[in-house]
């Protein structure tokens, strides 16, 4: 019986195009994407098989009400469509509740609390902030207008002769923002809000998002609920691969906690084939304290790209090499390159042989473990045209084996402009491990800050050389970087020394002190030297300054998502007591959005049950994600669109910015 209906009901969602693919065959995400928006059409449609009917809708008082949650549990389940080989999908995936998490169709927005410091890499129990975050997840049918673009605001554009009003926005010959760009604001609708501007166009996106040791409380770094956190995961990472370039690379930073969970759902976005690798950062050192199980000194950072067809072209980096210039070679120079291969001769038995120097007849046999790079057939001609260097050839080279002649006109012809990159492997960052473990740890970044502010204002920032290496790896000279859990703004400040363009973005109160300052910092700013005529540029030479000879310059634009339900957001969670959250809620009721089913009236019988709700545990924390959920969540910021709406008071001064931003408006 249960076959028939299911028969019954894919022959019937066929008849609708929408809801098949080019084969006929069934598209289950196109009818749940439709059964969310409660699609006239498709209720019409079910409503027509008198057992359909049955099985999906309610009748209450005459009328027939679509039990939407019922319908979408059926067509999830893994049994539908499982009739026939080709329509069976062997799904391997994240399962919350019995949905798929790409099925949930939820939204997970998160506001800090503004007196509370987001610390990425946070683990130790002690240092947790138990207060940091309300969390609320948002339904499918619950998002109306939320990633619309936001109008921007509070422009400002910092240059080493300090703050400087924004008359422009600076863009290519082809119309691309060559802007560095700082945003505050909630990071998931920034995203959206960039996505028009610079949808394709990022090279490296960097993130180091809050980590998650499945406490139940929804708190940044680690009390976030476990099917939270992966929703708050997937949706920002969703609108990030749309951002990305084909060639682009994205890093995300974990811990092992969540690690493996995040692997899935990172594959299901970016495709598994386009996973490059998974790179570990040693984040202590020293004596382990936990006495009860395995120490956890690494964290881990997941790879991939967009869509790249040789990933072994994705990694590269600039080699210093040695050339040399010799009278028997006047119109090229050379260079020494390695004579032998990381291939045995039981491999290669033709390079199995000893190599004779013809000016002295001295011999030189091949290491066991390698082979030559030539062979008993090729040695000849690579003897004639002088490709191999002896001991003893040259008194400037101190050469204990023969090694290999490369000429800088033949790297030129085979790699042009590139000859002087090295493309290295997936597993990159080992190749500079040595280097990195000694400055990668926590405690590195933190020495960074501390040099800058004097004071460890910024628990677990990541090092500079860090990104150092991640950046000049990936990317090149004016391509952009993004970080949009821009903390510290440790991305951020390495990119600008770097030449590269960058974004990023945070909301926290810290942005204004910490962030902001930090990147003014390296920007410098020109200083009055007595005895000196002219003023002198005071930067920041910490961190990578001296390896990438920073000495100051460049400006970076800062604005704001334009808030609206947003402030009242913020004035919810930096309330002290109930006496200030009454009147915000009358506040609330006379001048914000409220979701549909709130009554904007407050009854007297009301204000005093909320009230109640105070003086119980937790009452405070209680009250503030009451009114919390009376707020529209699709007004948290002044759409785009509305920006000529007196109500929202934007000023001619960012309506101009704004269209420049924009360009089509």
């Amino acid at each position: 019986m249960a076959r028939g209906f299911s028969e019954r009901l894919i022959e019937l969602l066929k008849t609708d195009a929408r809801f098949i693919d080019d084969a006929g065959e069934l598209v289950k995400a196109a009818v749940i994407d439709r059964a969310w928006k409660i699609d006239h059409d498709l209720v019409r449609l079910l409503l027509a098989d008198a057992d359909i009917k049955a099985k999906f809708f309610d009748e209450i008082v005459g009328h027939w009400i679509f039990n939407l949650n019922t319908f979408i549990d059926y067509i999830s389940d893994k049994n539908f469509l499982a009739d026939s080989y080709t329509r069976f999908r062997n799904r391997i995936g994240l399962n919350i509740d019995g949905k798929f998490l790409r099925e949930r169709g939820e939204v997970s927005l998160v506001w800090p609390y503004k007196d509370c410091v987001l610390e990425g890499g946070q683990t130790k129990e002690e240092e947790k902030r138990k207060e940091i975050f309300f969390n609320e997840i948002l339904a499918q049918d619950e998002i109306d207008r939320l990633f619309d673009p936001k109008a921007l605001t509070n422009w400002k554009r910092y240059t080493v002769d300090g703050e400087r009003k924004m008359r422009e926005i600076r863009r290519d010959g082809r119309g691309m923002i060559r802007e560095n760009l700082i945003i505050r604001g909630n990071n998931l609708l920034a995203l959206h809000t960039l996505r028009k501007q610079f949808r394709g166009k990022v090279k490296l996106i960097y993130i180091d998002p809050p980590y998650n040791t499945g406490s139940d409380s929804f708190g940044y770094n680690d009390h976030f609920n476990h099917s939270s956190w992966l929703t708050f995961m997937k949706n920002r990472l969703d609108v990030t691969r749309e951002l990305l370039q084909d060639e682009g690379i994205i890093f995300i930073h974990s811990d092992d906690q969540e690690m493996h969970y995040l692997k899935l759902v990172a594959d299901d976005i970016f495709g598994k084939d386009n996973f490059i690798a998974t790179v570990p950062r040693k984040t202590r050192s020293g004596k382990s304290d936990v006495p009860y199980k395995l120490s956890q000194d690494f964290d881990w950072m997941l790879m991939y790209t967009k869509g790249a067809s040789k990933k072994d072209t994705l990694f590269q980096r600039a080699v210093s090499r040695k050339y040399y210039k010799t009278p028997d070679f006047p119109d090229d120079e050379w260079r020494l390159s390695d004579l032998t291969k990381q291939t045995t001769i039981q491999e290669r038995p033709k390079s199995n042989f000893t190599l004779i120097n013809p000016r002295n007849k001295q011999g030189f046999s091949v290491n066991p473990n390698r082979s030559w790079a030539i062979t008993v057939d090729t040695v000849d001609e690579y003897l004639r045209s002088k490709k191999i260097v002896f001991p003893g050839d040259y008194d400037f080279l101190d050469l204990k084996r023969p090694a290999m002649r490369v000429f800088k006109s033949e790297e030129i012809a085979k790699k042009g402009d590139d000859f002087d990159k090295a493309y290295v492997s997936s597993n990159f960052l080992n190749q500079a491990m040595d280097e990195l473990l000694k400055s990668m740890v926590n405690k590195k970044g933190t020495d960074e800050i501390v040099e800058l502010f004097g004071s460890k204002v910024f628990a677990y920032p990541k090092t500079e050389l860090l990104i150092q290496r991640i950046i000049e790896y990936t990317t090149k000279e004016r391509d952009i970087v993004l970080d949009f859990h821009l903390g510290s703004g440790t991305t951020c400040a390495v990119a600008h020394k770097m030449g590269r363009q960058y974004i990023g973005i945070e909301q926290m109160e810290y942005m204004e002190t910490i962030t902001l300052e930090r990147l003014k910092k390296v920007v410098g700013k020109k200083v009055k030297v007595e005895g000196k005529p002219l003023a002198e540029l005071a930067y920041d030479s910490g961190g990578i300054s001296e390896s990438v000879n920073w000495r100051g310059g460049g400006d970076f634009i800062y604005c704001e998502l334009m808030r609206y339900n947003q402030a009242y957001m913020d004035k919810i969670q930096a309330a002290h007591s109930s006496a200030e959250l009454v009147g915000l809620w009358q506040d609330i009721a006379e001048n914000s959005f409220l979701n549909w089913y709130v009554n904007p009236e407050t009854p007297d019988d009301a204000v005093h049950d909320f009230i109640a709700i105070g003086q119980g545990a937790n009452g405070l924390d209680k009250q503030k994600r009451l009114l919390a959920e009376l707020l529209n969540k699709n007004q948290l910021y002044v759409n785009l669109s509305e920006i000529d709406d007196a109500e929202f008071g934007v000023s001619e001064e960012d309506k101009a910015l704004n269209r420049a931003f924009y360009e089509d408006l």
